[in-house]
């Protein structure tokens, strides 16, 4: 055997075994495609429907808790029946505030959420209640 023939060789072995690697972790993405999916339905079905109320957070303006309604595992409405409101700059930035969290709730359907600038008070109780709320609904945070 030349020395050619022994490098292509060479070059064909190893191309087998990379072949094959690439195999191994094309089924090992699949398997874990499959586990994440099975986890999120199984995280779906063990969430409760209702309405879950989070803890009252005392903040330094006033008391924030919000309440989460979850329907089949899907969080379809959020509401925060207690916030700050005794001081006029209380009101400007919660009516600004609360809505987008609200909103950005519903659109990641979690707690993993942005606070909002100029609002962290506000921001801070709206996610501890948040978290305490979706925990008892079932939903992990």
């Amino acid at each position: 055997m030349t020395t050619k023939q022994s490098g292509l060789k060479k070059s064909v072995v190893k191309f087998g075994a990379l072949c094959s690697l690439g195999a191994t972790i094309a089924a090992l993405l699949a398997m874990t495609s499959s586990a994440e999916a099975a986890t999120t339905k199984t995280a779906a079905a063990k969430a409760k429907s209702g309405t879950f109320l989070g803890t009252a957070v005392q903040t330094r303006f006033g008391a924030v808790q919000v309440a989460v309604t979850v329907k089949s595992g899907k969080i379809t409405k959020v509401s925060v029946p207690v916030y700050p409101t005794s001081e006029f700059r209380d009101q400007q930035i919660n009516s600004q505030a609360i809505p987008l969290l609200v909103q950005e709730v519903l659109q990641v359907q979690s707690s993993n959420i942005q606070g909002v600038s100029g609002a962290s008070y506000t921001s801070q109780g709206f996610y501890s209640s948040l978290v305490s709320a979706l925990s008892k609904a079932g939903i992990s945070a």
